[in-house]
């Protein structure tokens, strides 16, 4: 691609979340969160590790402030612990909580680095959980005080607020197959839950302007194309089902859409925990929407034998990262021009894009990681034909900033700019780290 010269204004970031990075996981009163109990469920963490040191983040942002600084990065999307602010899930503050976080904004401010707060990156109160959780109504309600604690303390510097990450991934992982914290493998949990994160991000956007009224308000959803594997009429329907449960069950709320009528239907469950007005709450109009795209699902129909199907048409690339996903950087191309054209979303951020790869610590004490600068200059093109064709796409996340710990992989995946060396701490910027800071300073893509 020539003249690929990004928008005045463009936000180039990166991302990171609380319990990934930050550590101290019980220090200066946190309370305990669903991750800090699961993990230490035998069996759930793929190293049997926990997030209890994780990156140290804790103690070194003033660190890993620098180290933004060196890369370049115009802002900083990072989520604030729940039970860092209210131990209890609501009630009573944990004000050594606050001062960090408030620390950490005014660091960055003072580095010229725009932050994006997350308020909800999975890291639920324990306490609240064990009151019901997300299936629990209760528990959107409570997120709704935490939004207002949190934002009357930092609004007045924090400007881009993000309500929730993934409700997908949080109810349907979560409570629906039971991969991620709490651990729960409930069809009817799992679709409480998808609500009831949806209406805590209602339910709170009237209370963040009002604590910051210069502030945009979105939310950050992971979406994949779900693409037939071949015309077939068992193929395109068994696409659009999966359209249906991983992407336009929160589309179409937010957009004002209801829930898609034949996903209600597939699921044929009463839906008792619907009231009247949540539909109109949920699509309270945002700011800008998030996505966080990784990877497109080739989707192929069990409802038919294989051999009384067409033949496939569709084969996935042959590259993929170590998390085992596709990559295709034309997925985020067609998201894109989907959340615009179709969902006239009014400003668009790419909150997520990134890759794991095995990266390597080499004897001169450097990362190359070529694989990741060529699935990030690949996705960035992506993003630039998607503004050229009118997609008003406003900023672009890297995730993510430091190797973390990876959820149920523990820390076996690596997807950091910088490498880190967990048992000394040391941050060690990759060659995409370098690669990355060129294209921020050149505001353009780069070779």
């Amino acid at each position: 691609m020539t003249n690929t010269r990004f928008p005045a204004g463009f936000i180039w970031g990166s991302a990171t979340s609380s319990y990934q990075i930050e550590g101290a996981w019980n220090e200066d009163g946190k309370g305990e969160s669903i991750w800090d109990r699961f993990a230490r469920i035998p069996g759930k963490i793929a190293d049997s590790s926990t997030g209890d040191i994780a990156c140290e983040h804790y103690h070194r942002w003033q660190d890993d402030i620098a180290l933004m600084q060196e890369i370049g990065l115009i802002a900083y999307r990072f989520s604030a612990a729940w039970p860092r602010i209210l131990p209890e899930g609501r009630g009573k503050i944990n004000q050594p909580g606050l001062d960090f976080y408030s620390r950490l904004v005014d660091g960055l401010l003072g580095a010229g680095i725009t932050p994006f707060v997350t308020l909800y990156h999975w890291d639920l109160p324990q306490v609240l959980q064990d009151a019901g959780g997300w299936p629990s109504r209760i528990t959107s309600e409570a997120f709704v005080e935490y939004a207002d604690v949190f934002t009357r303390a930092l609004g007045d510097r924090v400007k881009h607020w993000m309500t929730v990450n993934e409700p997908m991934v949080s109810a349907y992982v979560g409570y629906g197959v039971g991969a991620h914290a709490p651990g729960h493998t409930s069809l009817d949990e799992q679709l409480a839950a998808s609500f009831h994160l949806l209406l805590a991000h209602g339910l709170a956007i009237s209370v963040i302007r009002a604590n910051s009224p210069e502030a945009q308000v979105g939310l950050a959803l992971n979406l994949s194309p779900q693409v037939p594997a071949s015309h077939s009429l068992v193929d395109r329907a068994a696409a659009w089902q999966a359209d249906g449960t991983h992407n336009r069950w929160y589309l179409d709320p937010l957009a004002g859409r209801g829930l898609p009528p034949d996903i209600v239907e597939l699921y044929d469950r009463p839906m008792r925990f619907i009231q009247p007005g949540d539909m109109n709450t949920i699509a309270t109009p945002v700011d800008f929407l998030g996505v966080n795209y990784y990877e497109r699902r080739i989707i192929r129909s069990s409802a038919v034998p294989e051999a009384e199907n067409m033949p496939r048409e569709v084969f996935a690339n042959p590259e993929q990262t170590e998390m085992g996903w596709e990559v295709y950087a034309d997925g985020l191309y067609d998201i894109l021009g989907r959340l615009y054209f179709d969902y006239r979303f009014p400003n668009i951020y790419v909150t997520e894009n990134g890759a794991a790869y095995p990266d390597r610590l080499a004897p001169d004490g450097k990362v190359d990681d070529p694989k990741r600068v060529a699935f990030l200059k690949s996705h960035i093109e992506s993003a630039y034909r998607a503004i050229a064709a009118g997609v008003p796409l406003r900023g672009y996340f890297v995730w993510s900033l430091l190797d973390n710990f990876e959820w149920s992989h523990g820390y076996t995946k690596r997807f950091g700019l910088a490498y880190v060396d967990y048992p000394t701490q040391q941050r060690i910027l990759k060659s995409s780290a370098k690669w990355y800071q060129r294209v921020i300073k050149a505001n353009a893509i780069v070779d």
